[in-house]
């Protein structure tokens, strides 16, 4: 049995490709959901799990604090592998309750398979804990030839490393999108003439608070509608990286000052947001999706501040210092016919062919090895 950890929406989304080619394979696998799925405020997106007909494992580990959650995940994870004894573990990414995880597993005899491993994102403590991850894992699963040789550099055998191709991208290119009558409907809200998706997590090392990051972020926006009227915007929660209450609260009070413009949900969801992305004038913020995966929708991104420094990006992505000035006359270069031309070629450093079966190989051949 292979264990699947998940805490939030966004490795749920992601993960899920490579569940359905463990079915198609006859693998047998368990899901473990935690943290953040199990959180009614930030939108109980195990509900999506279950959605999806899937039975998961529920740890409910969040804490009042990182520190809290974090010593939950371990000790929640480590009984559960205790009791269960899986043959291995499949840990995507970065996030902090995952090094927990990874070391209860560790501890207790369980290879790692670790996904995504050798990126860099300078801006975030989920630098310095992927990296953890990727000296505790026993196979590796890297997005680029980049983030392989970054591994190997690491000290990492290379024999355990196998370069994928990043699963996102795999998503938006096979997942049936919804048409725009039926986003509207799901949404329950009719969309702005002309609208950008976006999500701002906590850039945790960076010295301004994240609440001052929010303000700049929604302002910039606000300044794009201000000069163009019929734009707006759909944004989701931030992650809880640190306290994401008052950071929620800045979007509301955002949405409810502009509620022809602005439409702020928990979680959009995979399909929904890949969507929501495809009709959108581009995705603005610091998620890693815009990354890793939107390249491939032919929409361009504009990268906030400082928290993905240093990863890998296409031509399509344009980079803006996190003030409200630098953010609105960024969110008019990505509307030019210039910028939409260069996204529309999709060029995309992190797309390979066949990446969910190309994982599923390595991994048998691992389990077997």
């Amino acid at each position: 049995m292979i264990v699947v950890a998940t805490s939030t929406r966004a490795d749920w989304g992601l993960l899920t490709p490579l569940i359905a080619e463990f079915k198609k394979q006859g693998i047998t696998y368990t899901i473990i959901a935690s943290n953040m799925h199990l959180i009614p405020e930030m939108g109980m997106t195990i509900d999506e799990i279950r959605a999806a007909g899937e039975d998961p494992v529920e740890l409910p580990t969040a804490g009042a604090n990182i520190s809290e959650t974090l010593a939950n995940s371990t000790r929640m994870h480590g009984e559960w592998f205790a009791a269960n004894k899986p043959d291995a573990i499949v840990i995507l990414g970065d996030r902090y309750e995952m090094l927990g995880v990874a070391s209860t597993a560790t501890i207790n005899g369980i290879p790692i398979i670790h996904i995504a491993g050798g990126t860099v994102s300078e801006g975030a403590m989920d630098n310095a804990i992927r990296n953890a991850i990727s000296q505790l894992a026993s196979l590796h699963l890297t997005e680029t030839e980049k983030c392989a040789e970054r591994l190997e550099r690491m000290g990492i055998d290379k024999e355990n490393i196998v370069v994928t191709g990043a699963i996102g991208v795999w998503n938006t290119l096979n997942v049936t999108l919804m048409s725009r009558e039926e986003l509207q409907e799901s949404l329950g809200r009719t969309l702005p003439e002309k609208f950008f998706v976006g999500t701002l997590h906590a850039a945790t090392l960076d010295s301004v608070p994240p609440e001052k990051q929010m303000e700049e972020f929604l302002a910039g926006i606000e300044g794009l509608m201000e000069a163009r009227p019929g734009y707006g915007a759909i944004l989701t929660y931030p992650n809880n990286d640190t306290d994401p209450t008052p950071l929620i609260a800045l979007l509301r009070d955002f949405e409810s000052k502009h509620p022809e413009s602005i439409i702020v949900v928990p979680s959009l969801g995979m399909r929904r947001y890949l969507s929501a992305v495809a009709f959108s004038e581009g995705v603005i913020g610091n998620s890693s999706s815009g990354i890793v995966e939107v390249a491939s929708l032919g929409v361009p991104t504009l990268d906030v501040g400082n928290r993905q420094n240093g990863r890998e990006r296409a031509i399509s992505v344009i980079h803006c210092d996190a003030t409200r000035g630098a953010i609105t006359m960024s969110l008019s270069l990505i509307t030019t016919p210039m910028i939409k031309g260069i996204a529309a070629k999709r060029a995309n450093p992190y797309f390979k062919a066949n990446t969910p079966s190309i994982m599923v190989d390595a991994i048998k051949a691992f389990l077997k090895r």
